[in-house]
């Protein structure tokens, strides 16, 4: 286990609870206080705290311009690109860690729900549906769908890695037959059609601010071969702001919608509002285990506006409304084989992809989706992905 800037602390690996000192090798807690770019922003000194944000901004810098001059044309073979993450992401995880927060927003809540919320839907979710089924692939059960496969059980495949990890939810949720359940943030209807498939008296909601999603939707539920054309699926094409529904539910499950949602305080209260007395909340989220949130100039500039990854303590330390009665990590080795797959068969549909219409011209736009899938699937991998993968958190009211 590398060790963590936290001065005491709790992480979950797999299905196995350990209790760990995590104390840096070479710095006190104390001194960290004084020291840039190591341990907690919120306990550093003006002057330490300042000169982490430059330092962190200078970084940042230079990580844009290499990403620009990828996009713009320079040839970077993937071997040396992942080497070279390889061996600069383990010093900035294990060592300096206030460095991976290029902009000041990234440490703490914002005053909103969520940031740039229509922006996101333009840049990444409505995107051709071609190449994004293309990519993530299109089953009969299994639906596009942009989160993390579950490899650890033996799958062979995209979509079997898929299904491991729906499976995971059910068990770790708790789902059982009967259940009325609110998938928040529900993508293209994948989660919402495998478990309506496994249990035949469940009911879900599907909550989607993407249209082009949305449409997906509404398509599979004509087709009568599709879960979601029965009627216990329910489509709101909405945020979770102006979302308003007659019941409340006995589950609520969100996976991968966190990482685009900047206030942790006020969602919680929402969803609390939509949760029976005795309901649970399942959240599945990238995040890190450093003490600080952590965001990227590159995917905040190109594919996930004003998105960060919450550090891992981050959702059981709001709970005022939610409290977590049970968490898990999931190795990023699972989402380093996922981007993994998805780079492969992104580059495998060029033919068949490249005449769509992405507003720009496509040679840039898919140098942007290439240095995209290469940074994020090279970054879950490093340090063996005990740094950066998913946190899984149960909850119910407080």
């Amino acid at each position: 286990m590398k060790n963590f800037w936290f001065s005491t602390g709790i992480w979950f690996s797999g299905r196995e609870l350990r209790k760990t000192e995590m104390t840096s090798t070479t710095q006190s807690p104390n001194l960290s206080r004084y020291l840039p770019g190591i341990g907690d922003m919120s306990l550093k000194s003006s002057g330490a705290y300042g000169a982490t944000r430059l330092m962190a901004e200078t970084l940042n810098v230079a990580q844009m311009a290499l990403a620009e001059a990828y996009v713009n044309g320079l040839e970077i073979p993937d071997a040396a690109f992942r080497a070279a993450l390889h061996t600069i992401m383990p010093v900035l995880f294990q060592h300096f860690p206030g460095l991976l927060a290029p902009y000041e927003w990234v440490l703490e809540e914002s005053d909103q729900l969520a940031e740039s919320s229509r922006e996101l839907m333009d840049v990444q979710y409505d995107r051709p549906q071609v190449l994004l089924n293309q990519m993530l692939g299109d089953w009969p059960v299994i639906y596009p769908k942009y989160s993390t496969g579950f490899w650890e059980r033996g799958a062979t495949d995209l979509r079997e890695s898929q299904m491991h990890m729906i499976d995971q939810v059910i068990e770790r949720l708790g789902i059982v037959d009967g259940d009325n359940i609110l998938d928040f943030g529900c993508g293209w209807g994948c989660v919402p059609n495998y478990i309506m498939s496994k249990f035949p008296n469940v009911r879900f909601t599907g909550l989607n601010l993407s249209h082009q999603q949305c449409e997906y939707m509404r398509r599979k539920m004509q087709d009568p071969e599709s879960y979601l054309s029965s009627e216990r699926f329910t489509l709101h094409e909405g945020d979770l702001n102006e979302a308003q529904f007659t019941e409340k539910f006995d589950k609520i499950l969100s996976i991968g919608v966190f990482c685009h949602v900047g206030n942790l305080t006020n969602a919680f209260q929402k969803l609390a509002s939509l949760l029976k007395d005795d309901g649970k909340v399942f959240i599945h989220i990238i995040t890190v285990r450093i003490p600080n949130n952590m965001s990227s100039g590159f995917t905040h500039k190109y594919i996930f506006p004003h998105g960060r990854y919450w550090n891992h303590d981050a959702v059981p330390s709001h709970n005022r409304d939610l409290k977590t009665v049970d968490r898990w990590y999931m190795n990023g080795m699972n989402y380093h084989k996922t981007l993994t797959a998805w780079l492969e068969r992104f580059d495998a549909s060029q033919e068949t992809v490249k005449t769509l219409d992405y507003g720009m011209d496509y040679a840039k736009f898919r140098r942007i989706w290439r240095f995209y899938l290469l940074l994020l699937g090279t970054i879950f991998a490093t340090c063996d992905g005990e740094y950066n993968g998913n946190g899984q958190y149960l909850l119910t009211r407080a």
